[in-house]
């Protein structure tokens, strides 16, 4: 029985993965990471009553678990997984908003600390199949730029999702630049710019999580994309994590990794 401990439990995706858990026979909830939470509230986020609930990082005591599943927020997830490192506790992450930096100093620290973990810039299948063929697509196709558009509450811009892929693109794509003489009469209308690859995102109400990603080429185009309509499809993925990270010796990045 492995022990997990899950902070952003009330959250939106907090909550699917407090369902996921009670789901499985071999994984229970031991505490919680929650500001918000008043512990005497716990049975309306399906928290047991054998539940700790801690409502700050100073809090937590670390024995109380074996995992630790974060689903919270950009300016919290850094110091979250170099705790649970710091403390013996294995990182499934779920949260994006981590910087090249911030993760190449987690993926030390885990080596460091020869504990496993798991950052995922996105839980579902649909997802991480478009990286796959983004990538692959973009051996041919180097003029290539990508849409991501999401829930209008979401933290972070560009979304992890979004930024993997081009990172990813960007590794087999030769270096180029379609019309270096283009000018913007509206500042930032052409999107973010990762490695010459142009980034927009997109935050509107109804939308979940979906991205596209467009190539063009001499008289032909090729869009691939993918469409996430409810969270529930991102736990497949989180199942996953959960039952596979006890076999890693660092942090990877990447569901594919352990796919």
């Amino acid at each position: 029985m492995a022990n997990v401990l899950i902070a952003g439990a009330t959250g939106a995706m907090g909550q699917k993965a407090v369902d996921l858990v009670n789901s499985m026979p071999d994984m229970e909830i031991t505490a919680v990471l929650a500001p918000h939470l008043d512990a005497a509230d716990r049975e309306q986020y399906h928290l047991g009553e054998g539940v700790k609930v801690f409502n700050s990082l100073t809090d937590v005591d670390p024995t109380v678990a074996d995992i630790w599943l974060d689903f919270t927020v950009p300016s919290a997830v850094y110091e979250n997984v170099k705790y649970a490192l710091n403390n013996g506790l294995l990182p499934v992450v779920g949260t994006t908003g981590l910087t090249d930096e911030q993760e190449q100093e987690l993926i030390e620290l885990s080596e460091s600390k020869h504990l496993g973990g798991l950052i995922a810039p996105n839980f579902g299948m649909s997802a991480v199949l478009l990286m796959k063929f983004a990538q692959e697509a973009a051996k041919y196709f180097p003029d290539v730029e990508v849409i991501e558009m999401h829930h209008a509450d979401k933290k972070d811009a560009p979304s992890g999702t979004a930024l993997s892929t081009a990172k990813l693109i960007d590794q087999v794509r030769e270096p180029h630049e379609s019309n270096p003489d283009e000018t913007e009469s509206l500042a930032g209308v052409r999107g973010g710019d990762y490695h010459g690859i142009k980034i927009h995102s997109v935050r509107l109400p109804g939308y979940i999580a979906h991205e596209q990603v467009l190539f063009g080429g001499a008289g032909e185009a090729l869009t691939i994309r993918q469409d996430s309509f409810d969270r529930q499809s991102f736990m497949s993925g989180v199942k996953v994590a959960l039952e596979k990270v006890g076999d890693l010796d660092h942090l990877v990045v990447g569901l594919e990794k352990i796919l």
